[in-house]
């Protein structure tokens, strides 16, 4: 059984690509097909961060779960991610909520407040910090942050994650995966 004590508990599904360089802390669930690159930051200070199936995170992205001093008493928030996002080099998440086959573009924000529905992208360098949901298929553009609606969801990464899941391991060190525990008998 888990102890209560212990102040990080991380567990990776079997499947998931996690290197060791990245920087994982408090009770992180990774899901299998999930890619976790060198450099990440993955942080569950307030409560804990269940990341699904099939996501890709890249180098020097941020996924925090951070402890907000206002508000929030007695409750654990507990951020989820659901499957097929992708996170790009240097985006920033502090979203609770984020649903499927989403893209967080580079150097990219999206705050505490704000909720990804499914198929969203938020482009490259825009931040969100709205108290808001976002409308399914919605692209987040430009400079001033516009907004339009997609025809479709953005395709899931499948080609690049294998890919990964079969170079990574040639050149970093991986987090071991659990294993299925054994029920005492």
């Amino acid at each position: 059984m888990s102890s209560s004590s212990s102040k990080s508990s991380v567990k990776i599904a079997p499947g998931a690509v996690v290197c060791n360089e990245c920087e994982l802390k408090g009770d992180i669930t990774i899901g299998p097909r999930t890619v976790v690159h060198p450099k990440a930051r993955i942080i569950a200070e307030a409560g804990p961060i269940i990341i699904g199936e099939g996501n890709l995170i890249e180098e020097q992205s941020e996924i925090i779960n951070r402890i907000e001093t206002e508000g929030e008493t007695g409750t654990v928030p507990v951020m989820i991610i659901g499957n097929n996002n992708v996170f790009e080099v240097g985006s920033i998440s502090h979203s609770l909520k984020i649903g499927d086959s989403n893209i967080i573009e580079a150097k990219s924000y999206v705050g505490r407040q704000t909720n990804l529905s499914n198929g969203c992208i938020v482009g490259a360098g825009c931040r969100l910090t709205t108290e808001e949901t976002l409308a399914e298929n919605c692209v987040v553009y430009g400079g001033s942050c516009d907004r339009r609606q997609a025809a479709d969801r953005p395709a899931p990464q499948t080609l690049q994650i294998d890919f990964l899941s079969k170079v990574l391991p040639n050149y970093h060190h991986l987090k071991k995966a659990a294993k299925k525990p054994v029920p005492a008998s």
